[in-house]
């Protein structure tokens, strides 16, 4: 099995490189990679579905879009999530309809790991090579 993301060295932040045979499951691992530096998502039961839509003029925005919601939805509903369905359309916009699957956060349960405050944009990526597609990552913790 290919590696769905891996970290590597940001001062003061966290920055990742998510991976994908699509821009979709790129996306998806990104927002994976996000919620692991908070939590084991091994822990973070399927019990509660949040479904997004954006629109956006690029790659680039439409992925810090995607983990800006979804770190929203963190801090406002109090939720982690485990498990990530994106669809991505191209027409006039990029438009993605997404939905995250997760748990109320429960620190009985829930290791809780670093806080990521902000998805940033400092040297945001998404790039495609060979049918595969990366895209990189830094947060602010």
């Amino acid at each position: 099995m290919k590696k769905k993301f891996e970290y590597f060295e940001v001062t003061a932040d966290a920055g990742y490189w998510a991976y994908g045979s699509t821009i979709e499951e790129a996306f998806e691992n990104a927002a994976l990679a996000m919620f692991e530096l908070m939590t084991d998502t091994a822990k973070v039961q399927p019990k509660k579905e949040k479904r997004i839509e954006l629109e956006a003029e690029d790659e680039i925005s439409l992925l810090h879009d995607w983990l800006d919601e979804l770190l929203f939805l963190k801090d406002t509903e109090f939720l982690f999530f485990s498990k990530f369905k994106v669809n991505i359309q191209k027409n006039r916009v990029y438009r993605l309809e997404g939905k995250a699957i997760g748990d109320t956060i429960n620190p009985s349960i829930h290791e809780i790991r670093d806080e990521v405050k902000a998805v940033t944009y400092h040297l945001m990526d998404v790039q495609e090579e060979k049918g595969q597609y990366k895209v990189r990552v830094i947060v602010d913790l």
